[in-house]
C-alpha cells in the first residue's frame, strides 16, 4: 500500500528535498506540495493524501492554524509537524491543534521516512515523554479545566483504564505500563485502544495533552 505525502512549506529548496527523499522509497509517494495553510486546504479539498509534512512558519495561515482545520475534518489524514527547535511553542501548538507528532527540519532521511510510516499506520512518533517536557514547559498557556464540566469526559473510562491513561501521561511505554500494573502487554494494548476510542483520541499524544487540560497530571508532578 502506498502512503500518500503531501508537503506544505514556503520554502521550495526543502520541498524538493523531502520529495526526493520520499520517491526513491517503493511504499510512498508525494501527491500534492502547498506553499502555505491556505493553499495546502485548497489542495486537500481535491487530493486524496494520507500524511502531510506541515511547516509551521508560513505566510497567509501557519501551519498550526492548517493543522487544527484539516484535522477537524472528517477523514483527516494525519498531520507531522517540522519545527526548528525540539521545545518550542508551535510543536506544543501543533500537538493541541491536531497533530500526531512533530520532526526536527534536519532529521535524518531515516527517521523521517520511519516517522511517516509510524504515523501512517496510527501511531504517534513523538515520545510522551518529549510531549511532557513539552506540556511542563508550555503548561501555563493551558486552559485551567481542571474544574470544568468537560471533564466528564474522563467519566466514560474504567478505574483501570484511568489508571492507564495516567501512565501513559507520564511518558511510560506499553511495556513499562504492563510490569508496573502486572499486566500483558498486549493487555495495555488493548486499554490504550479503549483509552482511544471512549475519548475520541488520535494517539497517546493526545492522551498527555487531555491528561495536562483535565488535570489529571500537573505540570512538573504526576496526577
Amino acid at each position: 500500500m502506498t502512503i500518500r505525502v503531501m508537503l506544505v512549506d514556503d520554502q521550495v529548496l526543502l520541498r524538493t528535498g523531502f520529495s526526493m527523499v520520499l520517491a526513491a522509497q517503493p511504499d510512498m509517494e508525494v501527491v500534492a506540495e502547498a506553499g502555505d495553510g491556505v493553499e495546502a486546504l485548497q489542495v486537500l479539498a481535491a487530493t486524496a493524501v494520507d500524511v502531510v509534512l506541515m511547516d509551521v512558519r508560513m505566510p497567509k495561515l501557519d501551519g498550526v492554524e492548517a493543522t487544527a482545520r484539516i484535522c477537524a475534518r472528517p477523514d483527516a489524514p494525519k498531520v507531522l509537524i517540522l519545527t526548528t527547535f525540539d521545545l518550542d511553542e508551535y510543536a506544543f501548538s501543533g500537538l493541541k491543534a491536531g497533530a500526531s507528532g512533530f520532526m526536527l527540519k534536519d532529521v535524518p532521511p531515516g527517521e523521517l521516512l520511519a516517522a511517516i510510516r509510524s504515523v501512517h499506520s496510527g501511531d504517534a512518533v513523538v515520545a510522551p515523554s518529549t510531549t511532557r517536557r513539552l506540556l511542563d514547559r508550555f503548561a501555563p498557556m493551558l486552559p485551567n479545566t481542571a474544574q470544568e464540566p468537560g471533564n466528564d469526559r474522563l467519566q466514560r473510562l474504567t478505574d483501570r483504564e484511568r489508571e492507564v491513561m495516567l501512565l501513559v501521561a507520564q511518558g511510560l511505554s506499553n511495556g513499562e505500563i504492563a510490569a508496573r500494573l502486572v499486566l500483558s502487554e498486549a493487555t495495555v494494548k488493548t486499554h490504550v485502544g479503549r483509552i482511544l476510542t471512549k475519548l475520541d483520541l488520535r494517539d497517546r499524544v493526545q492522551v498527555v495533552v487531555l491528561a495536562y487540560e483535565t488535570g489529571l497530571v500537573r505540570a512538573g508532578g504526576h496526577g
